[in-house]
């Protein structure tokens, strides 16, 4: 913290500040995040037609339709978005020297941002949206995911960065940056099976675990298996992981890491299960999606402080 005797202009309240627009920025693309799979959980990406980046064929729709209210939100938070990465690369540059990994950081999320922007609009453009069930959505799908995961990533670390070193031992490194990969493979087959679940709902748990075993069924029903299971020996590898970091006594913070990990994992898994019993609820597709974040950052914090 700083103290309140120090003046504002210092170094040290000008990297706090810093770092606070950082987390700021981070916090609102977690919510164009959300609101992203409401669009697609509510069946709203069509709400604009096929047209980008105007909406329907105009800047600002008129008598627009719920669903066309769902999806221009989301376009214009992911606008803001857009301006407040762009910002905070222009002051990571101007706050820190060239080559700092805060400037690294920064720039990446805004290169990440701007795929995502291409990929959100090549979901309108190729008509990857509404009740298209093909296998081009999942894999695009798929893709949209890995790069928000790594925007993510890098917004977090351009906060991190700016406020602390990284700090840990090089031995358990190699381990711990495997549970990255893994996290990535979960969160894609989590991605393919909440496809599944909006395009082919279930009216039982019965009829879902028929659904997916049956012979005839649609391709995404298949893969709608495989996350479970995946998620299962995904969650168990991590928290192996997490446990092998707090044993070799750790520096403090990265014990507190490794312990965020194991508990926001064990959450997930509880979550991930209420999200079948349920029958997956949008509400509980938008918790699973907001966990399976948070395990995704806590595990790449913990990759860097255990490096």
């Amino acid at each position: 913290m700083v103290p309140l005797t120090e003046p504002i202009t210092s170094p040290a309240a000008a990297r706090s500040f810093f770092t606070r627009y950082a987390l700021g920025v981070l916090g609102w693309n977690f919510f164009v995040v959300l609101w992203g799979a409401y669009v697609r959980a509510s069946g709203s990406g069509a709400g604009c037609g096929s047209h980008w980046p105007l909406c329907n064929g105009e800047v600002i729709p008129r008598a627009p339709r719920l669903e066309t209210i769902i999806e221009f939100t989301h376009r214009l938070t992911s606008g803001v978005a857009l301006v407040a990465v762009f910002a905070l690369a222009a002051w990571s540059m101007n706050r820190f020297p060239r080559g700092h990994r805060v400037r690294r950081a920064a720039t990446l999320s805004v290169v990440f941002l701007i795929l995502e922007a291409l990929l959100g609009a090549g979901l309108v453009l190729f008509q990857y949206v509404a009740q298209d069930a093909s296998i081009g959505r999942a894999f695009y799908l798929s893709l949209h995911l890995v790069n928000t995961q790594l925007l993510l990533a890098a917004l977090a670390l351009t906060a991190w960065f700016s406020r602390r070193s990284s700090q840990g031992t090089s031995h358990r490194r190699p381990l711990v940056t495997a549970t990255i990969p893994v996290a990535l493979l979960v969160s894609v087959t989590g991605a393919v099976a909440a496809l599944g679940d909006t395009l082919f709902p279930a009216s039982s748990l019965a009829e879902g675990m028929r659904q997916d075993v049956s012979s005839t069924a649609h391709f995404l029903l298949r893969l709608r298996i495989l996350h479970p299971a995946l998620a299962i020996l995904g969650a168990a590898f991590c928290l192996f992981v997490a446990m092998r970091v707090l044993r070799s006594v750790p520096h403090p913070l990265t014990a507190r890491i490794a312990s965020l990990v194991m508990l926001l994992t064990m959450v997930q898994l509880v979550a991930g299960a209420m999200n079948i019993a349920l029958l997956a609820p949008i509400w509980m597709q938008l918790t699973h999606l907001l966990l399976a974040d948070l395990v995704w950052l806590s595990l790449v914090l913990l990759t860097i402080e255990s490096g």
